[in-house]
C-alpha cells in the first residue's frame, strides 16, 4: 500500500512538472514511465479521485474489476463509477463510502466486507483500503483506493459457514435432549441415584451444558461471517445506554467480591475531578443496534468477572467528535503481548493455568469483533501481565442533529435495556 500510494505521488507529481526542462524532465518522465509499469502491472485495482470527487488514476486491474475502460472512466465523477454495496445488496450511502470517510477522517479506511457493482450490475466481493492524499499543508486533496478481488475467498467462507451453520443447529436439539434428561436424572425427585453417581451426572451436565453453548457460539460465528445476524440498528446515546447497563451487571461482579463503576469521560479526567462523571456530559450518539452491542459489552465485561480475583471493573464512554469509544477495564492478571494480537481470531484462547481452569469455546473475542465491525467500528485491547486489561470500542459517532435527522427517518422497535431512557428524544 505504501508503495503504491509513494508511485502515486510521483505520477501525480510529474504531471505538473513537465515544463522543465533537460535533465530534470527527462529524470520525470522517468519515474512517470516506472509508476505506470508498475501501476499496470499490479493485480489490484488502483483508483485516485482529486478534491473535486473526478478520477484521475485508473490502472488496468480497476478496468477488470468494474468494466469501465480507463478512457471513460478518467474524469468521471467516482459516484458513477465505483458504486459499492452491503453484503445485503443495500447500496452505500455517501457518509459509509470509504472515499468520503478517507476524505472527511483524514484517516486511512478498510472495508472487508463490502461488494463492488460493476458496470454490467454484477457483485464483486472486495478488500478495499483507502488513504488521503495530503497536499503541502497536510490537507486532504484526494484519495487513492486499493480494491482486492477476495470473491473466492468470501465463497469458501460463506460454505464453511453454512456448513458449521447446518451442523451446530442439527446437532443442537439431541444435545438439548441430553441435557434435559441428565437434569431429570439428578432431580431427588425423579429418580433415587447414590452420591458417586450424582458427582458424575454432574460432571456430564456440565460437559452436556458447555457443548451447548459452543454449538450456539458456532451459530453465531456462523451468521456474523455470512451477513445472517439479526441486526436492527436504532439511535443510542451511549452514555446513558452503558450506564443503566452497567447497573444491570453489576450483581455478577459483586458476587465475586468486585466492585463496578461506571465513568464518563477518560479515568484521568475522572480521576482529577472526582464529581466529573455528575457534570453535564456530551451526549455521545451512535447508530447501532443496542441489543447486539449489549451482546459485545456483557461478553467483556463476563470476561473481566472470570479473570479478575480482586478489586474492580470499569464500564467507561468517552470520545470525540468522529468517534465515541466504549471501555471495560479490569484489574485482573493481564494478557501476554504475544497473545495480543492473536486474540480477536476464531477459536483462539490464551493458553495458562486461567483459561484451563476456567474453560470457554474461543469464539466470544472473535464475536465481538464482527458485531463492532457491523457498525464500522473497532475493537482492541491493551494489556500488560499482572496489571489488568482494558478493551475499547471505538464507534462512528453522529452529532445531534445527525442523531435527530436519522431518527426521524425511521422508528425502530427494539429492546432496549430495562428501564433504558437512552434513545434519542426530540428534546435533544
Amino acid at each position: 500500500m505504501a508503495l503504491v500510494i509513494f508511485l502515486i505521488y510521483r505520477l501525480l507529481g510529474s504531471k505538473h512538472s513537465t515544463r522543465k526542462t533537460g535533465k530534470l524532465s527527462a529524470k520525470l518522465e522517468t519515474e512517470k514511465l516506472k509508476s505506470d509499469i508498475v501501476l499496470n502491472s499490479i493485480e489490484d485495482g488502483v483508483v485516485v479521485v482529486d478534491a473535486n470527487q473526478l478520477i484521475q488514476v485508473f490502472n488496468p486491474a480497476a478496468t477488470l474489476l468494474t468494466g469501465w475502460p480507463a478512457n471513460e472512466a478518467i474524469g468521471l465523477d467516482y459516484h458513477s463509477v465505483i458504486k459499492l454495496v452491503d453484503p445485503g445488496g443495500k447500496a452505500y450511502t455517501e457518509a459509509d463510502h470509504p472515499f468520503e470517510q478517507a476524505i472527511r477522517t483524514n484517516k486511512n479506511v478498510r472495508d472487508n466486507t463490502a461488494e463492488l457493482v460493476s458496470k454490467d450490475k454484477n457483485n464483486l466481493a472486495v478488500n478495499i483500503s483507502a488513504s488521503p492524499l495530503l497536499n503541502e499543508n497536510k490537507q486532504p486533496s484526494g484519495v487513492v483506493c486499493i480494491f482486492q478481488d477476495v470473491s473466492k475467498q468470501r465463497r469458501e467462507e460463506q460454505r464453511r459457514a453454512e456448513f458449521i451453520s447446518t451442523a451446530s443447529h442439527e446437532m443442537r436439539t439431541p444435545v438439548a435432549a441430553i441435557e434435559g434428561y441428565l437434569a431429570l436424572a439428578m432431580n431427588s425427585k425423579v429418580s433415587q441415584i447414590d452420591d458417586k453417581a450424582k458427582s458424575f451426572l454432574i460432571k456430564a451436565h456440565a460437559s452436556t451444558q458447555h457443548l451447548g453453548e459452543l454449538f450456539q457460539d458456532l451459530l453465531t460465528s456462523a451468521k456474523a461471517e455470512d451477513g445472517r445476524l439479526i441486526n436492527h440498528p436504532a439511535v443510542i446515546e451511549m452514555g446513558k445506554y452503558v450506564e443503566q447497563l452497567t447497573e444491570d451487571l453489576r450483581f455478577a461482579a459483586q458476587k465475586k467480591g468486585l466492585s463496578v463503576e461506571f465513568i464518563m469521560g477518560t479515568p484521568s479526567e475522572a480521576a482529577r475531578r472526582p464529581d466529573y462523571t455528575k457534570a453535564i456530559q456530551p451526549l455521545y450518539y451512535a447508530k447501532v443496534d443496542p441489543n447486539r452491542i449489549r451482546e459485545v459489552i456483557t461478553n467483556l465485561f463476563d470476561n473481566a468477572v472470570k479473570y479478575t480475583q480482586t478489586g474492580k471493573i470499569t464500564l467507561g464512554v468517552t470520545g470525540d467528535e468522529e468517534v465515541v469509544q466504549l471501555s471495560v477495564r479490569d484489574t485482573g492478571n493481564g494478557i501476554p503481548a504475544e497473545d495480543i494480537p492473536h486474540l480477536f481470531q476464531k477459536f483462539y484462547r490464551v493458553d495458562n493455568s486461567a483459561t484451563r481452569t476456567i474453560g470457554g469455546t474461543g469464539l466470544g473475542l472473535y464475536i465481538c469483533r464482527k458485531i463492532v465491525e457491523l457498525y464500522k467500528g473497532r475493537i482492541w485491547v491493551e494489556s500488560q501481565p499482572g496489571q489488568g486489561s482494558s478493551f475499547y470500542i471505538n464507534l462512528p459517532r453522529l452529532s445531534s442533529d445527525e442523531a435527530q435527522r436519522v431518527q426521524n427517518e425511521v422508528v425502530p422497535t427494539v429492546q432496549q435495556p430495562s428501564n433504558d431512557p437512552s434513545a434519542i428524544s426530540s428534546n435533544h
